[in-house]
Parts: structure tokens; C-alpha cells; sequence
């Protein structure tokens, strides 16, 4: 059956005005390492590459971070080195950035082989990692080596915090009849946090949705409390729930709509296909649908119940630059975090 001009009404939608999602959460395997491509350049990837640059390269008589574990070194700790910290340990994160942006390139090469992503001009690149001077750091070297490769892609950083980014996305896919209202509700699950947030898309100010902004935002650390499944969605419900009552006491308007960014392939029935390992319990069961177990512990907006859409996280934090992206056909999307993930878009000019 062909594919409606607009389905924004259903989960995972892919086609949208003026937009065709055309891929996400593409599984390239790497038959050297054995797992996926995107492990290469993700942010833990980049916490082994200075492990190995402190073990074997360091310069003075001893390491300069003693010996306190990779893993243990705060991401602020590692960012202050580069602005006028101790020169040795400097030199080792200035090293393993470049290792990074190597394998980030390299990474992005193989992005652009395949079918899906066959002329893709420009990438964005999201995720926690490029929210610091560190990572920043690695994609601007990656956009370099890329240039010099004449590799023919740019590569640009959000204009947003990552944290909302990952709500201002929806914006795009909500459907038509809630966009109307003064905002939406939106979640973004992630391996590590979850972020609920009040969206007002602002469209009367220009209906490009870049006066988009969030005007609430919760957060909830769940990888501290190792929740199961059933009380992440009380846990995230109540958030919403908080918002809802929040919306009101603002004198909002708010839509009867959530629209929720998770890992992983999402499937047209709202079921989650593979690619949410990082979250708590079994998200990929075959009777699990986060939008009816969340669905039904939401309160009522303006006396209806909330429709719960989902997508990938990559897809929406994509689409939360969809704006900048007008004059180019063909673009994508890596997020680094604690794996890459990824989509890809064609502008449509009808």
C-alpha cells in the first residue's frame, strides 16, 4: 500500500511535509571488532582511546592523572586540561581527540557507502559527547580530515542543548491538529536519563517551528536508582503528570499529545523492534508498548486522553534542525553517547 503524504498520526512515522525520513538506527557490523561501526567513535570509545594514550604515550616521568581510572575522570575534569591545565595531561587528551576524529571520519566514511545515505551533504552531530570542549573538539577535527579527503560532507553541531533537543524535535511530528495548540508534552529516554518537557512550537512566530522552545524540563537519572520496566513508566508518568498539572497552573493550552524519543527501531505498532539494550528491563517484548503502559497511567489534558506517539531519539534530535536544513536535499544525523545513533533525511520541495 502506498505511504500516505503525511503520517505523522502513526509511530515511527516517515513521511512528514515537505520531509521523508528515509533511515535510522542502521546496524553496520564491523568485522574487525566484531560489534557495529558506531562503537568506533562513541564516548566510550573515546574514554578507551585516552586509556590507551595514558598507558603506552604519555610525556613527563609519570602519568598526569595518577592513578585515577579513565572511567572515573569527570567530563569537566577533562575539559578544563584543554584551558590551561597540566601540559602533559593536555597533550594526552589533545592525542586522544585526534584519535577520536580519526575514527569519527572514519566512521562517517562508512555512513556515506551505504544505500540509505548515498548523498547526504551535511551531518549533524548530537548526543552528550559533542555537549563538551572535548568532543566539540574531535568533531571539528573530524570535519577537517573529511574536507581533506574531499569527502564532500559538512558536518555541524546542534544549535540546541542536547538535553532539549531531544523534545524540540517532535516539534515536526506532532500532527497537525495539536501543533495548534500552546504546547505539547514530550520525553526523551535515553541509556542514562530520562527528560520530560512542556514544547511550545511557536509556529505564529514563524511556522518553520525555529522559535520552538521548551518552557519546563524534568529530568530523572534512572541508571542511579536501576529501576525495572514497570516503574520507569510510573516513574516517567508521574513526571509527565507533573508537567500536565504545571501546564494548567501556567494557563497553557496544552495538546492531548506526548511524543516520546526512545533507542532502538521502533515499529509502525509502537512495539520497540531491537536497539534498546541500555534501557531498564525488557522494552523489546512482544507485548510491551511503551505508549500504553505510559498512556494509561497519564492524566487526563482538557478532559481527553493523551495520544502517545513514539520514534528514535536519533530521528528526533535530526529533526530539532530541521530548520537549518531547508536548502539541502539529502542529510543526516550521528548522536555520540554511549553508542552512535543515526538517520538520515530527504528535503522534499513539494
Amino acid at each position: 500500500m502506498a505511504r500516505t503524504r503525511d503520517d505523522r498520526n502513526r509511530h515511527a512515522a516517515t513521511r512528514l511535509p515537505g520531509l521523508t525520513i528515509d533511515s535510522c538506527n542502521l546496524a553496520l557490523r564491523d568485522a574487525d571488532g566484531g560489534g557495529f561501526i558506531g562503537d568506533r567513535a562513541s564516548q566510550r570509545a573515546f574514554r578507551e582511546l585516552l586509556d590507551l594514550r595514558r598507558r603506552h604515550h604519555f610525556t613527563g616521568s609519570r602519568d598526569p592523572f595518577g592513578r585515577t581510572p579513565t572511567d572515573a575522570i569527570g567530563k569537566k575534569e577533562i575539559d578544563l586540561v584543554l584551558v590551561g591545565g597540566d601540559p602533559d595531561a593536555a597533550h594526552l587528551v589533545h592525542a586522544a581527540i585526534e584519535d577520536h576524529a580519526e575514527r569519527l571520519a572514519g566512521v562517517i566514511r562508512c555512513f556515506l557507502a551505504q544505500p540509505e545515505w548515498d548523498g547526504v551533504k551535511r551531518i549533524v552531530i548530537g548526543g552528550g559527547f559533542p555537549g563538551n570542549r572535548t568532543g566539540a573538539l574531535s568533531v571539528r577535527r573530524a570535519a577537517r580530515l573529511l574536507k581533506l579527503a574531499r569527502a564532500g560532507v559538512d558536518l555541524t553541531l546542534l544549535r540546541h542543548d542536547g538535553d532539549d533537543a531531544g523534545l524540540l524535535g517532535w516539534v515536526p511530528l506532532a500532527p497537525a491538529r495539536m501543533q495548534r495548540h500552546d504546547a505539547f508534552l514530550a520525553v526523551d529516554i535515553g541509556g542514562t536519563n530520562i527528560r520530560c518537557g512542556i514544547v511550545a512550537p511557536r509556529l505564529d512566530a514563524r511556522d518553520d517551528g525555529s522559535r520552538a522552545t521548551v518552557l519546563e524540563r524534568t529530568q530523572w537519572r534512572h541508571a542511579t536508582d536501576a529501576p525495572d520496566r514497570d516503574e520507569a513508566m510510573t516513574r516517567t508518568a508521574a513526571m509527565l503528570n507533573g508537567l500536565i498539572a504545571h501546564a494548567r497552573t501556567r494557563g497553557l493550552r496544552l495538546a492531548p499529545f506526548v511524543g516520546v524519543a526512545c533507542p532502538g527501531q521502533v515499529a509502525p505498532d509502537g512495539a520497540i523492534l531491537h536497539g534498546a539494550h541500555n534501557l531498564p528491563g525488557d522494552w523489546e517484548a512482544a507485548d510491551f508498548r511503551v505508549a500504553d503502559a505510559l498512556q494509561a497511567r497519564l492524566d487526563r489534558i482538557g478532559g481527553r486522553q493523551a495520544q502517545v506517539r513514539l520514534h528514535n531519539d536519533a530521528v528526533v534530535q535530526g529533526l530539532s534542525e530541521r530548520p537549518r536544513m531547508t536548502g539541502v536535499r539529502r542529510w543526516g544525523v550521528l548522536t555520540i553517547g554511549t553508542g552512535l545513533g543515526n538517520a538520515s533525511y530527504t528535503t522534499r520541495r513539494s
